[in-house]
């Protein structure tokens, strides 16, 4: 079925030191650097350090999974290629958070949705956190790099029927909408993104930077987690990680009999919001001022369902296509919420755990499940002071959990975005249209779902909320009171370890973060072979 060679059979059979997929990594390795995760952050990092010369160990908790693996079926998907099985939660079980766990991480299972970082978010982090070089011209040149090396540009083929309805709906209200940038080459258009990519299309970290590291010398341990850091006087001396073969993978045994322990120059945690600055409290990390594992933030996503009389078939297709950026340019960044709009697709499994109701209500849904329609509202949290995001705590166990409070300041803008969505999609010819809460019913008017919706309770486990967009919990900043790490990425009060993923942010980004993630990681990470004494080579 593959449209695209498959590196990994090639690269496994000429010798890739690829440990833990067949055989158990063995109890002490050297390098230079350790690079922990290889998702948008830690591809790009082991990319560009192997390619500079340097040894380079990476580290992914999850399996190795190949397109010869994915078979399009959610029942498969969930507990290999995500945290928890697609089902990891707020500590108050009211936000489900998709997150991948797998060679590659969350560029795996994306839906390709590609955005270079708003420029008035930048503004907002040179204003207030002193990130004075991160202007739009500063990072053109490093997002170009990125761009050029994952194939990403706008996606010229017609949207499906899922995305253009929200295109159309949008257009009737004069609301603008746009064509979404994707990361494929050579796509087939099948729109099962988020169980992996069948066909190699994807250029994911899977099939590039991972790939590029190891034929560059680089050593791969799957199916090991990194457990903690060991610091003696402000430097790393040691990384200690445990290998496990069991398929869930997600207990954690400090002092285990599994244990590895990995030596090195330096270090790269690059594991993901949550489970990075969960690894740095396990390490016990100086924290003079309290800001590990604060200001965590989400993209809380809302969703609107609707009924079409025509057959949307939203699972077919390239899933996101189509977005608005209306109701974030309509008012100040630090004002009330706002919300990016973009169509999801809509795959059996997830659609129902998602929407409300259960029995006879929930069995009439699941009816109509080729004729749904459903659109997502990605609120902008962490830059109004009402929106300071959540904290990563750790459980008894060592592993992570995420505080998130779902306050009044949120909800409001949850309620916004679900009167946009419904009255988008009764304007694109929904025949009833529910938001996506407990409460909810099918409302089959614009009339009766704009009163309905404004005497919604707008709680937590009422309101249903998700989100796919993990950033922060390590942010930068230009003085250590103000963030976990320098402008460089490297840690404030630990010398050879550096942060390279999305828990760098300071706030949210506005937008789909894989795109601002490799462009800053691009340029952070060429700024570390510097210091590490390399000569730094261009993302290409």
């Amino acid at each position: 079925m593959s449209s695209l060679p498959d590196p990994w059979v090639q690269g496994l059979a000429s010798g890739w030191q690829v440990l833990g997929h067949t055989s158990r990594p063995p109890e002490r390795l050297e390098c230079d650097v350790v690079v922990v995760g290889t998702g948008a952050g830690g591809g790009i990092t082991a990319e560009l350090l192997a390619r500079a010369g340097l040894r380079v160990v990476m580290l992914e908790e999850g399996p190795l999974k190949t397109s010869r693996d994915f078979n399009q079926l959610e029942s498969e998907a969930y507990p290999t290629l995500y945290q928890e099985s697609a089902a990891r939660k707020t500590s108050d079980k009211a936000i489900n958070i998709l997150q991948g766990r797998c060679v590659g991480g969350s560029t795996t299972v994306n839906w390709t949705s590609s955005f270079r970082t708003p420029s008035d978010t930048l503004a907002h982090w040179r204003q207030h956190f002193g990130l004075t070089e991160l202007t739009d011209d500063e990072l053109a040149p490093y997002f170009q790099q990125a761009e050029r090396r994952l194939s990403i540009a706008p996606w010229l083929v017609t949207p499906n029927l899922n995305n253009d309805l929200l295109r159309v709906g949008a257009a009737r209200l004069g609301v603008e909408a746009a064509a979404i940038a994707r990361n494929v080459k050579g796509c087939w258009n099948l729109g099962s993104c988020g169980l992996g990519c069948p066909t190699n299309a994807k250029q994911s970290q899977l099939l590039t930077g991972v790939p590029t590291a190891l034929d560059h010398g680089a050593t791969l341990l799957v199916n090991t987690r990194a457990l903690r850091l060991m610091v003696v006087q402000g430097q790393v001396q040691s990384l200690v990680a445990e290998f496990s073969s069991s398929k869930s993978h997600l207990t954690l045994d400090i002092n285990g009999s599994s244990a590895i322990e990995i030596k090195a120059m330096h270090y790269v945690v690059a594991g993901g919001a949550i489970n990075s600055p969960a690894l740095m409290l396990r390490s016990a990390l100086p924290d003079p001022h309290g800001r590990l594992g604060q200001r965590t933030f989400l993209h809380p996503v809302v969703m609107s369902a609707a009924t079409m009389d025509e057959r949307v078939e939203g699972w077919a297709g390239a899933p996101q296509t189509i977005y608005s950026d209306h109701f974030l340019e309509t008012q100040p960044i630090d004002g009330p919420m706002g919300y990016k709009l973009e169509a999801p697709p809509i795959h059996p499994l997830i659609f129902a755990s998602s929407i409300p109701g259960f029995g006879q209500a929930q069995t009439a849904m699941l009816k109509t499940f080729a004729h749904q329609h459903i659109l997502l509202a990605l609120l902008r949290d962490g830059f109004a002071p009402e929106s300071s995001g959540g904290q990563v705590r750790l459980r008894g166990d060592g592993s992570p959990l995420l505080d998130y409070p779902l306050n009044d300041f949120v909800m409001a803008g949850a309620r916004r975005a679900l009167l946009s969505m419904a009255e988008i999609q009764f304007a694109a010819g929904a025949r009833q249209v529910m938001p996506v809460h407990e409460q909810a019913q099918p409302y089959t008017s614009w009339a009766e779902a704009k009163d309905a919706i404004g005497r919604l309770s707008m709680v937590p486990l009422q309101t249903r909320v998700v989100s796919a967009h993990v950033m922060g919990g390590c942010g930068m900043a230009a003085t250590p009171t103000h963030g976990v790490v320098r402008p460089d990425g490297q840690h404030w009060q630990v010398a050879n370890l550096s942060v390279h993923d999305g828990s760098l942010f300071p706030t949210s980004i506005g937008a789909n973060p894989q795109l601002s993630i490799y462009g800053l990681v691009n340029r952070l990470t060429q700024q570390l072979v510097t210091r590490l004494g390399g000569q730094p080579e261009a993302l290409a």
